[in-house]
């Protein structure tokens, strides 16, 4: 599975059961990134795509367990750890800021594991976002 997370500069993903950020761009670009596969993910996250509803979005709580290899993960709020050996690239958007967060993207990006593939920068609303793609080595 592809697994797509947003994320701040020390890596959290949620505070207080709520995402940190949201950037419509974001949204945007993750639709056309997988605008030919399927896009997984909860009930929860499929409220930050309601206005741009597509086909290929998949709600399931169970999103996880079901994904094969060629399917794109949007993971905000759920236990992801006992699907890592599924993931062959990991998408992350930086906010490029400090949230509060108590809930943390953990997954151990290592250079002998995964090898950055690509870096790319998109003009959020109010700031920079970075785009960095990770593939299994």
């Amino acid at each position: 599975m592809i697994m797509i997370v947003c994320v701040d500069d020390n890596f959290g993903m949620m505070f207080n059961q709520r995402r940190q950020s949201r950037d419509k761009i974001v949204c945007e670009n993750i639709l056309k990134l997988t605008q030919n596969g399927n896009l997984l993910m909860n009930a929860y996250s499929a409220k930050l795509f309601s206005e741009q509803q597509k086909d290929n979005i998949v709600v399931r709580e169970d999103f996880l367990e079901v994904a094969q290899a060629q399917d794109y993960c949007f993971v905000e709020n759920v236990e992801w750890s006992k699907y890592q050996e599924k993931i062959t690239k990991i998408i992350l958007y930086r906010w490029n800021r400090e949230y509060p967060a108590d809930t943390y993207f953990t997954f151990p990006i290592k250079k002998e594991q995964w090898k950055l593939q690509e870096t790319s920068e998109i003009e959020g609303n109010s700031h920079s976002i970075t785009k960095e793609v990770y593939i299994h080595a």
